[in-house]
């Protein structure tokens, strides 16, 4: 790999280089190879850090995905770039820290439907970058970066389109047939509070609000048209994501495979129930029959991989979104402290492997932080891409094969509304106050303390002081949210 930067940059880059995170401009030369590979993002939604088996939970097996991590490598701090759904798949998506480009903020319910909300058009995404050199391209499930035409996932690079552009989705309409279903409510019959539970249909008052909206105005659709879909969604994504592979076996192709689950609402099918009876709790049994669900899915996807051929011309990623809503879901972040929305660790740190047959090794762990962003640079890097842009993310493939020992990543950064984070080296800086105009610091060192439980703000003063200086240097880069 070449790096065509003008002389004159370096020298920029001397008087600045403590305060910017890793960020390079590519100009990527082909690679040597008989095919640029095929690159499948599997990506879950609200997936706790700790729940899959690789991650050491025994109660749910999860033999498919965990198959990633034992024939690849399984990344132990895997970050992304927000800790909510949206902005954590802009920065996917680009490869760079959404809040660069002003896409800070989480739109959710009508504001989908918002003209002013939604990827910037100008931006590249991983979709455009790919077809430009050839790919086959789509996006099958979630898209939650624009509900209106401007944002279309067709307007993005994606050649083909089947899902759902809010941030949720019924796994199966009303009357919920085939399914368990869970639903927040802000009373009971009477104004009571608890549960109510019915044959197959439960209501719960603990979160104190209503499930959201999230079918209204809202339809799956093929392309750009509404369809009317039978089967439960995970599995019609599954379908799809299939089929995709099987007609396009003969040439490069990215799969960018955005499932819902285990978003809410929290909707189990049935033979999954039967699975997990020895569950007594139904809202912990619905999310393991969920999660049950989402892992035969990921199967499928690679079964069809191997019986097309493509074991060693396919590189693919999963990872979360965020990390897990566990009041709402169950979804359990352990041993990090937080859950989806925090900038504590259980927010952005999520579980993250690659797999690619006979290029990388097998089995390993990788110990240093990583970021979603580096999707798009390994991408195209292996893919031939050219590359000229600013973008955070990193080619993880040298460190991957051992070529490269340092750190991809020295700093990360994040910001939502008052809500920040820096990660520099092994400290944490950590700003949960919602008050912007006076923000309260913590500062955790990670390799003594994962679970973020000793706030060494009090006793290292300058090193807090000398981190907040580092946020307040990278947050001078970053732009106006858009919305």
């Amino acid at each position: 790999m070449s790096h065509l930067i003008p002389t004159h940059f370096f020298s920029y880059l001397s008087l600045i280089s403590c305060f910017l995170p890793i960020v390079s401009l590519f100009s990527f030369q082909s690679v040597a190879r008989a095919r640029q590979p095929n690159i499948i993002v599997l990506l879950a939604d609200d997936l706790g850090y700790g729940e899959l088996g690789c991650q050491g939970n025994p109660q749910i097996p999860t033999p498919h995905i965990d198959s990633i991590a034992k024939n690849g490598v399984r990344f132990t701090q895997g970050y992304v770039t927000g800790p909510n759904c949206s902005p954590s798949r802009a920065g996917l998506l680009t490869g760079k820290i959404p809040t660069r480009f002003g896409y800070e903020f989480n739109p959710i319910g009508a504001r989908n439907e918002d003209p002013a909300i939604g990827l910037p058009g100008k931006e590249i995404t991983l979709a455009e970058m790919l077809h430009d050199v050839g790919y086959t391209t789509a996006l099958i499930g979630k898209w939650h970066q624009g509900g209106t035409a401007a944002y279309h996932p067709q307007r993005h690079g994606f050649d083909e389109f089947f899902g759902f552009t809010h941030e949720g989705h019924y796994f199966v309409p009303p009357p919920y047939r085939g399914v368990t279903t869970m639903l927040r409510r802000k009373s009971l019959p009477g104004n009571q509070k608890g549960r109510w539970t019915g044959r197959n249909l439960i209501y719960t008052t603990h979160m104190g609000h209503n499930e959201p909206d999230y079918d209204a105005n809202n339809p799956i659709v093929r392309g750009g048209q509404p369809v009317v879909e039978s089967e439960y969604l995970t599995d019609a994504f599954t379908r799809e994501a299939v089929d995709f592979i099987d007609r396009h076996s003969d040439k490069p192709f990215l799969l960018y495979l955005a499932y819902n689950a285990v978003h809410s609402p929290l909707q189990g099918a049935d033979k999954y129930m039967q699975q997990f009876e020895s569950i007594e709790d139904p809202h912990r049994r619905i999310f393991a029959a969920m999660l049950a669900n989402l892992d035969d899915s990921v199967g499928a996807v690679l079964n069809q991989i191997e019986k097309s051929g493509l074991q060693e011309e396919t590189l693919i990623f999963f990872l979360s979104d965020n990390g897990g809503p566990t009041r709402e879901l169950t979804s359990s972040n352990l041993p990090l402290r937080g859950e989806k929305s925090h900038m504590y660790e259980g927010g952005v740190r999520v579980p993250m492997m690659v797999k690619w047959e006979g290029q990388i090794p097998k089995g390993k762990t990788y110990e240093k932080p990583v970021s979603s962003m580096d999707i798009f640079a390994t991408s195209a890097n292996l893919a031939g891409a050219q590359v000229q842009h600013e973008i955070d993310g990193v080619d993880l493939m040298p460190y991957l094969l051992g070529k490269k020992e340092t750190a991809p990543h020295e700093q990360l950064f994040w910001r939502q509304g008052p809500r920040s984070a820096l990660r520099y080296k092994n400290w944490k800086l950590v700003n949960m106050s919602r008050n912007e105009k006076k923000p309260q610091w913590e500062l955790y060192d990670l390799d003594a303390d994962l679970r973020e439980q000793h706030d060494l703000a009090g006793e290292k003063p300058d090193l807090l002081n000398s981190l907040i200086h580092r946020w307040e240097q990278m947050n001078s880069q970053m732009s106006e949210p858009l919305f």
